[in-house]
């Protein structure tokens, strides 16, 4: 005897089995409309236990990577203690989101571990293995005081001693008292962290640094260097080994 177009068993309309494959149907129509939409997006859906293999193929990436030192703004800007000094806590509010340290897909086709320094985006880019990247903001050097190319990081330093050159000195005359150098600490204006750019084998004169005026992140008005906020400076020296790669564009 033949079964019957609307049998329970038949996998058809109102048996469990149909339930199943329907539900199998939206979900894979979900899928592909995330996929339509950016690899990156991710489906908050509660989706009961059906023996769905939701292991990932490796060829489609889920979404960004997690990294411990990357996490919410109230803990990568929180006041905290280093080599003696107390970082004042950063008002992360006050700045722009997208100037927070975070993680992202690569934009540069760099190698890892190779400092990327976008100038119009005010963004520095440390390159990561499997095309990510963790993103800082960045101020930059006003118009006449900037620096591009290919060079390295040759060593850095932790609170290190500013000393301003003798032509800002002509321009600010109140830095005369710094001519010999001024000691690290918290307002010294090259932070908590600095590294320093050499091309050829020679100093450049120009610093990744940290900075104090943590309101200057996205702002163009340093003498051209590259500025950070002293807690990601510090973030980006700990991830820093040995002489650096780095392109500033």
């Amino acid at each position: 005897m033949s079964k019957s177009p609307l049998s329970p068993k038949s996998g058809l309309i109102g048996s469990p089995d149909a339930k199943l494959t329907s539900r199998r149907a939206v979900l894979l129509g979900l899928g592909a409309t995330g996929l339509l939409a950016g690899c990156t997006r991710t489906l908050d859906l509660e989706i009961p236990e059906m023996g769905l293999d939701t292991t990932s193929t490796g060829s489609i990436r889920p979404q960004i990577s997690v990294d411990k030192q990357v996490t919410g703004p109230e803990v990568m800007y929180a006041s905290f203690t280093d080599e003696g000094y107390t970082l004042p806590e950063i008002p992360f509010k006050k700045v722009d989101p997208k100037y927070r340290r975070q993680i992202v897909v690569d934009p540069t086709g760099e190698a890892p571990g190779t400092i990327v320094v976008r100038l119009q985006e005010r963004y520095l880019y440390l390159v990561q293995p499997g095309g990510e990247a963790i993103r800082y903001g960045v101020g930059i050097g006003r118009d006449g005081f900037l620096w591009n190319g290919r060079a390295n990081i040759q060593y850095g330093k932790k609170w290190p001693t500013w000393t301003p050159p003798p032509e800002m000195i002509v321009r600010k005359p109140e830095l005369e008292r710094w001519r010999g150098g001024q000691p690290g600490g918290l307002d010294n204006p090259l932070g908590a962290r600095a590294l320093y750019i050499f091309k050829d084998g020679k100093d450049t004169g120009y610093r990744v640094h940290g900075s104090p005026e943590w309101w200057t992140i996205g702002q163009a008005m340093s003498s051209g260097c590259v500025r950070m906020i002293n807690q990601d400076v510090i973030d980006l020296f700990s991830r820093v080994n040995g002489k650096t790669p780095i392109v500033v564009s």
